[in-house]
């Protein structure tokens, strides 16, 4: 087999491991802010949860990610960390609020694990075919389970009506991700194991010497999720307005947007680079404008623009790091980049949490705002610079 059909193989196999798994992950995501509301929680407790899964699962991966550099133990993490999505669909046989919330940061350690070993991985197989369409091709079979996972949790609480039997019905999607991530990893490890080890020349003293484009980047991305209002406190206002059943289906919007944004912000990397990083980057404030000042109709614009930022935060955000650091690198790169990603979104989540518990949004409106402008500097300045 040529390398590029290999390429396209081990797209293809990672690309099914993220569509199992988001069918686990995002339709549990879809209905949790409502079922974390039913149990008693405020809006600035989800806000502080999600805020606060996301640190972990994004801030953790700086440590994974220099971890599995130094080890090179990738296939290792990637398998533990998905692993560890058995605590979603274990949710339905939980009981009380803080056991739920307890399975869901158990969760997001596990992504935190898999995450810079996955994107290693996937950055060496698909190597020949270009970092903008193997990770934009890979974002599009991860939201065909993003999709796919929230329309499945609607439908359940639909014609079930019970949250329990739903998360447990979740067990399914998961039996498949185990079997795609066992013939994944048989049929890519001799093959990636092999490029890796060619080229690998890791370096502790090389860690100091991340190039300064990197950095501003990392700081741009930092401030642009800090200033971007978390998807789950929109989920979390439409109950005001939806039925518990219906409000997976909104989530399922954000991913249907995000699945097709994905791919083309992926291909339009590839023809013009980061420039097309100004797009999602200029349009981050107006999830956060619309959805604290608006209505109903508002927070479904909000949700459209938040897919689309999604898509290429998904897409060219990461592939972006690919670019821009070395492969012995690469791990750490990511690592720092996920811990600016997680920890923008925790200060996101409690302070638009706080904002909307308080009911002031002209706050909110105007935070997002200057938090925005400010990644824009960050990342224009980041694209001038060349090392």
């Amino acid at each position: 087999m040529s390398v590029t059909r290999k390429a396209y193989l081990g797209i293809l196999l990672f690309g099914l491991i993220s569509l199992f798994g988001d069918i686990v992950y995002e339709g549990a995501r879809g209905v949790l802010p409502t079922y974390l509301e039913l149990l008693g929680a405020s809006a600035f407790l989800v806000g502080l949860v999600f805020g606060l899964s996301d640190a972990l699962c994004f801030g953790f991966r700086l440590l994974s990610g220099y971890v599995a550099d130094v080890t090179r133990a990738y296939w290792v993490f990637m398998l533990l960390g998905y692993g560890l999505i058995i605590a979603l669909p274990s949710i339905g046989l939980a009981s009380g609020l803080w056991l739920v919330i307890a399975l869901i940061l158990t969760e997001r350690v596990g992504k935190a694990l898999r995450t810079p070993a996955r994107n290693t991985l996937l950055s060496v197989v698909g190597e020949s075919v270009g970092a903008g369409k193997t990770f934009g091709l890979h974002e599009l079979l991860d939201q065909v389970g993003a999709i796919s996972g929230p329309l499945i949790m609607a439908l359940l609480l639909r014609y079930v009506k019970d949250f329990n039997l739903s998360f447990i019905a979740l067990y399914a999607p998961y039996a498949a991700l185990a079997l795609v991530l066992f013939l994944t990893y048989k049929t890519l490890k001799s093959f990636v194991s092999e490029s890796i080890k060619q080229r690998y020349k890791f370096d502790k003293a090389s860690l100091k010497s991340m190039p300064k484009s990197l950095w501003l980047y990392i700081a741009a991305v930092f401030a642009n999720t800090m200033g971007l209002i978390h998807v789950t406190l929109m989920l979390y206002k439409a109950y005001n307005y939806f039925e518990a059943w219906f409000i997976p289906l909104l989530y399922l919007v954000v991913q249907a947007v995000d699945a097709g944004a994905a791919p083309i912000a992926g291909w339009l990397y590839d023809k013009i680079g980061r420039k097309i990083l100004l797009v999602p980057f200029a349009i981050s404030m107006m999830p956060s404008i619309l959805a604290l000042t608006g209505g109903r109709e508002a927070l479904i614009a909000a949700m459209v623009f938040f897919g689309l930022v999604l898509g290429m935060q998904e897409s060219v955000y990461r592939a972006t790091i690919a670019d821009l650091a070395p492969l012995e690198r690469r791990g750490l790169a990511y690592g720092l980049f996920d811990s600016a990603y997680g920890f923008g979104f925790m200060a996101s989540g409690m302070i638009f949490g706080f904002i909307m518990t308080t009911a002031i949004p002209l706050i909110g409106v105007i935070y997002s705002i200057i938090l925005e402008l400010s990644a824009l500097t960050l990342l224009s300045l980041s694209l001038v610079i060349k090392k």
